[in-house]
């Protein structure tokens, strides 16, 4: 296995995940219901109370089918997906022993993730799970600059009653929950640490506070083969980089790292009803076709509607990435980093001796290529496979004012004047054998 900065020599194979590339993140929980941001109990300061009146009460996904999640998910060509257990709200949507906060103590009242997940399963997807190491409504996690009744003076008076111990004990119990319960998980996506914060009269939480070491333990110890992101503040797991996307592979130390960029469809991860800052599905998949071409994964994100629906302009979104992968799979799964440099305003990924070419930008039928001459063995168009012709360097050519000039170690391709019929055209080029 090669080696990353980010993995442990004892850490799980993580090929898998190196190879897949693809994922979804499902953003679904209380939050929903408010419809206007996964974080607006801390930034609106609702009280516990209230909104366990207003959206604990109120929650019901009567329309939830998880074949049609599933369904929707294949159909986009995803490999894996991560849903969200618990956010920061502290929700279950699991039929948790630890807490009658939960999904089936609701007007719901079925164990979703005990149907969502036989359900991803059954199309070829690999399961990840997102599980908030924070928990807002814990009586004995510590209050502090996030919460959101920090400004509560009487709860602040009674802070140090709290202890965190116990809600170690609490998080562990259900971490162990969703390792035995739910069948094989392959992906652990803790969120998040912030020791770094400091708000004078409380620090943020890192992993002492979630004593990381015993729980990164327990989870190797029940699924040894499972996966973890780098969110425990220990200093390696998969790197996850929300809403950007790095300008080269990412290393540290001279060494690569395994990551995955996590971007929304739009301004936030839970359903947002009134947003309209929609990423198209062109820009979507060149986010996509960016981060496998720095040896990334992509992580994109869904926030399914209160009534357990996937709303019109995300499943239009869905649609137009999966028509596309239908054709194009080939260039971004199993694909990684090409050493060879793209033309303007195109990125290469790269398979064994498959090199893809995608043009984020249609040119002009010719298409210089640097460093191929002498390297190629056939060029095609990859959404219908048909030829595509090229040249190299002829030193007996006569140059003339109208032609261009082909330097030695490089070629020209020649493209249809008319740009295929697909969101991104990819050239697929097949390199001779060394």
């Amino acid at each position: 296995m090669k080696k990353f900065n980010n993995w442990p020599t004892d850490y799980p194979d993580p090929n898998w995940f190196i190879h897949d590339r693809f994922g979804l993140f499902i953003h679904f929980g209380l939050f929903s219901v408010g419809a206007r941001h996964e974080w607006f109990m801390t930034t609106e300061q609702v009280s516990l109370k209230e909104y366990s009146k207003k959206y604990f009460q109120h929650f019901n996904p009567d329309l939830f089918d998880a074949d049609a999640w599933a369904k929707e998910a294949a159909r986009c060509g995803v490999k894996y997906m991560v849903f969200t257990t618990k956010h920061h709200e502290g929700f279950a949507l699991w039929d948790t022993k630890q807490t009658d906060y939960k999904i089936t103590n609701t007007a719901f009242g079925r164990d979703l993730l005990a149907e969502l997940l036989p359900a991803f399963r059954k199309v070829g997807i690999k399961i990840g799970l997102y599980h908030s190491l924070i928990d807002w409504r814990h009586e004995h996690f510590p209050l502090d600059g996030l919460h959101p009744e920090r400004e509560n003076q009487k709860l602040r008076e009674k802070n140090s009653e709290r202890d965190i111990k116990i809600y170690q004990r609490y998080l562990r119990e259900q971490v162990k929950e969703l390792l035995t319960e739910y069948g094989k998980i392959d992906y652990l996506w803790f969120d998040f640490s912030y020791s770094h914060r400091d708000w004078g009269w409380s620090k943020g939480k890192g992993h002492i506070d979630w004593d990381s070491e015993a729980l990164e333990k327990l989870c190797l110890e029940l699924q040894p083969h499972l996966l973890l992101n780098d969110r425990l503040d220990l200093g390696h797991g998969i790197t996850t980089p929300e809403q950007f996307q790095p300008d080269k592979p990412l290393e540290k130390n001279g060494m690569p790292v395994i990551w995955e960029a996590c971007q929304t469809m739009y301004g936030t991860w839970g359903y947002d009803r009134d947003n309209m800052e929609w990423k198209s599905s062109e820009m979507l998949l060149k986010m996509l076709i960016d981060t496998v071409s720095k040896n990334g994964n992509f992580l994109m994100n869904i926030g399914p509607n209160p009534r357990g629906m996937i709303d019109t302009k995300t499943l239009e979104r869905l649609h137009a990435i999966g028509d596309w992968m239908t054709l194009h799979k080939a260039s971004v799964i199993g694909c990684s980093y090409s050493a060879f440099e793209a033309p303007d305003d195109c990125r290469y990924t790269q398979n064994g001796n498959k090199l893809y070419l995608h043009l984020f930008s249609y040119p002009y039928r010719n298409l210089h290529l640097k460093g191929l001459a002498g390297k190629v063995e056939f060029i095609r168009l990859l959404n219908d496979g048909s030829e595509i012709f090229y040249r190299g360097f002829d030193p007996d050519e006569v140059i003339t004012s109208t032609e261009a000039v082909i330097a030695p170690e490089d070629l020209v391709i020649t493209l249809p004047i008319i740009k295929p019929d697909v969101l991104i055209p990819v050239i697929e080029i097949t390199l001779k054998d060394d």
